[in-house]
């Protein structure tokens, strides 16, 4: 295990006083490097990932929740917009982490930006655009802000105890924990998050939808959620290539990405395409530079120019076409070849509890209907509790206006003001509290009027407790409120899908029809999972592999730039790639972090390699039991451009080795208990489903498993008849006994 040392022993410094000498202080420590992530980097990630990263149920992470919250103490859901500076300045005192990092947050979340389909904040001036790089906002200086109407809705119970609120850093002011919502904001807003280990990536639905979904869900827990929540909506616009199974499992797992295109019209008279929204995952810059390049490698040639004409009316790239070019087959091109068709990939990771949690959308819903109930259930014991001490309150007014007279007179025989009080609770009955209630009262409301109203106030108040209390003992009549507000919250805020919903089609699924170079390269693939792409000459030229200390390398495909690439990993899952996507190597360097790369889920690792092009052969996965599974590679070629395949192979049993075989040949397996078995691969079925558990091949004994598989070519072994078989499964045959078997069987 590797470690590191601290300096070699304790040794007082010079010219120091014994006070400012630390016992201790330099001596050497041995300390392993898993100890060393637990105490440093582990707390770091979790701080990251609890306090600054991902977003928690009311929708927000902490740097939105203080802005917002700070806008509010500063009475900015009323009146005129104020300077940026000034609500950055006065953020600070929530928010230590700078001026400018506050100021980017106030920016996501302006209308100005347009990143988000409902904005909280008003905006005057300029916000930059969020589909553009080069559209830069103001400064701090420059621009004004103010809280949106919508904004009403995050803080209208916010001052009657439906939420918790904590001490800021400097433990100077109190800031809530989170918002009370009165509508599932998390599900409304794109956010996104990156923390040490783990991503969020919320996408926007469309607030109707979503709310309508949450309405259904109270009344009926076993809804089908994409009845009413039919897609996700942008405030980009859009089109969304729908595709019914691909997002029911989405909002099943909170997992999957889908497709989203820009939209375009064709002007006749001048004959150009101006293409007037663009995917959320791109700019308007990335997508002309591609264009260009496209051009300058004439992989398209019906374009004559193009330029971003976009303006106070909106975003616009023109493109102007060639004659007789067809803007349809152009666009279809421009689709598969730029980022103007691009997936989204979701992954609904959401603070519950402090507790990072990946969630479906009936599960996110659930987990807010129960967070939205508890608010309610707090404002009610808040308005029941002031209730309650205004009926006790009255209760003592009533006992003294039942004798006024009475009341008047002790007041005038008491001669010391202190001792009024205590008379009038002995006289009475009542308790301190009335006592001064009614003491304050002034002379002008002895009168009959005043009386006859405090009588009704208490039968008013009585009945308002009750029904209180009721609120209290009834989820029923909880779920009630809550759909009540929910409705209230669609006929104030719901607005019509700016992202329109298109059937998908095969053509719309395939690849990207872009060129890729065929040209000759090797692989090398390693057993902790990195991987370079190395040319011929560039390999003629190295010197010995790099690799990291304890690594080796565990295959050498020669094959072409152009094929498909297979991973498979730990976790029972294949990641697809091209090898395309993968710079040009050289034998001096580690190469590419496969898991990094392709994105692998957390503690998932690479297992094998499968270069491929025309995804020909078979997968050969070999289990810890002595079972194989044989599964044809075409099985994991699909028409999408997925990149991830769950379930790539049998989780049943414990994986022992995975193979790729362009056709059948002969195998040995060895058993811990020193048997070994010949079987040649033709023997075992070919099944097309990747999770079947194959068949049983080496029996294997309580505590045995399969040691080592190996590929074997025949005459490599003396009598190894002893070792075939006709029948499976089989238990195999020990080498003859005080002999050493001599192989040269290769992996």
């Amino acid at each position: 295990m590797a470690s590191r040392k601290k300096k070699a022993e304790a040794v007082k410094p010079k010219n120091t006083t014994a006070d400012a000498y630390i016992a201790g202080a330099g001596t050497i420590v041995d300390e392993s490097v898993t100890e060393t992530l637990k105490s440093n980097f582990m707390p770091y990630a979790m701080s990251v990932i609890v306090s600054r990263a991902l977003p928690e149920i009311d929708g927000f992470k902490p740097s939105h929740r203080k802005l917002l919250y700070t806008m509010y103490n500063m009475k900015l859901l009323e009146g005129p917009t104020i300077k940026s500076a000034n609500i950055v300045g006065r953020t600070m005192q929530l928010n230590p982490h700078g001026d400018a990092a506050i100021y980017e947050t106030m920016v996501r979340l302006s209308e100005g930006n347009g990143a988000l389909l409902h904005p909280f904040i008003t905006s005057k001036g300029s916000f930059g655009k969020a589909y553009s790089k080069d559209m830069k906002c103001a400064a701090a200086r420059y621009t004004e802000a103010k809280l949106a109407p919508i904004a009403a809705e995050l803080f209208s119970d916010i001052t009657k105890d439906t939420v918790d609120f904590v001490d800021n850093y400097d433990a100077t002011m109190k800031e809530p924990v989170l918002f009370p919502v009165t509508f599932p904001t998390v599900l409304v807003n794109y956010n996104i998050g990156i923390t040490p280990g783990m991503t969020s990536t919320i996408c926007s639905f469309n607030l109707k939808e979503v709310c309508e979904t949450t309405i259904a869900y109270i009344k009926d827990n076993d809804i089908n959620v994409a009845d009413t929540l039919l897609a996700p909506d942008f405030p980009i616009g859009g089109e969304l290539l729908y595709n019914r199974e691909q997002m029911e499992r989405i909002y099943d797992t909170g997992r999957g990405s889908f497709k989203v295109r820009g939209t375009y019209t064709y002007d006749k008279s001048n004959n150009c395409i101006d293409i007037d929204s663009i995917p959320p995952t791109t700019t308007v810059e990335a997508i002309i530079e591609k264009v260009i390049e496209l051009v300058k490698a004439k992989k398209i040639t019906e374009i004559n120019d193009i330029r971003d004409e976009t303006d106070l009316s909106g975003m616009k790239i023109t493109i102007d076409l060639k004659r007789g070019t067809d803007p349809e087959k152009l666009m279809s091109k421009l689709y598969k070849m730029t980022p103007l068709m691009d997936s989204f990939a979701c992954n609904f990771n959401i603070l519950i509890a402090s507790t990072p949690r990946v969630m479906g959308v009936k599960e996110i819903i659930s987990e807010w209907v129960a967070f939205r109930s508890e608010c309610i259930r707090r404002r009610v014991y808040f308005q029941l509790s002031a209730a309650e001490d205004k009926l006790h309150l009255l209760k003592g007014l009533q006992k003294i206006l039942l004798d006024i007279d009475k009341a008047i007179k002790i007041v005038r025989e008491t001669e010391e003001e202190k001792e009024v009080v205590p008379n009038l609770m002995i006289g009475f009955g009542i308790d301190e509290i009335q006592a001064e209630y009614v003491a304050e009262i002034k002379l002008r409301h002895l009168n009959r009027e005043y009386i006859i109203n405090r009588l009704e106030d208490i039968e008013k108040l009585q009945s308002t407790i009750e029904e209180m209390q009721s609120i209290l003992d009834s989820k029923a009549k909880i779920k009630r409120i809550i759909v009540d507000e929910l409705t209230e919250v669609i006929k104030k805020y719901g607005v019509d899908r700016k992202t329109a919903i298109v059937a998908a089609t095969d053509d719309d699924l395939t690849d990207t029809a872009e060129a890729v170079d065929d040209s000759p390269v090797t692989f090398f693939f390693t057993r902790d999972g990195y991987f370079k792409k190395i040319t011929p000459q560039s390999l003629r030229m190295s010197g010995e592999q790099k690799l990291k200390e304890g690594d080796k390398i565990i295959q050498t495909v020669e094959a072409a730039n152009d094929y498909d690439l297979l991973f498979f990993t730990t976790a029972s899952q294949v990641y697809k790639s091209r090898a395309a996507d993968f710079a040009d190597g050289k034998a001096s360097v580690l190469g590419d972090f496969v898991a990094g790369k392709l994105g692998y889920d957390e503690g998932e690792s690479s297992l094998y390699m499968v270069p491929t092009k025309d995804y020909s052969g078979f997968m050969l996965f070999v289990f810890d039991n002595g079972r194989i599974a044989k599964v044809p590679l075409s099985s994991y070629e699909t028409k999408t451009n997925r990149k991830k395949l769950i379930k790539a192979y049998c989780d049943k049993y414990k994986l022992h080795s995975v193979f790729h075989f362009s056709e059948d040949r002969d195998i040995i397996l060895k058993s811990t208990s020193g048997k070994m078995l010949i079987v040649n691969t033709g023997s075992i079925p070919l099944k097309a489903s990747k999770e079947n558990g194959g068949i049983a091949v080496m029996t294997q004994k309580k505590g045995q498993r399969i040691h080592s598989v190996k590929t074997y070519t025949a005459g490599k072994l003396e009598n190894e008849y002893r070792y075939r078989t006709k029948n499976l499964p089989a238990a195999g045959s020990l080498p003859p006994a005080g002999k050493a078997v001599q192989t040269k069987i290769e992996l």
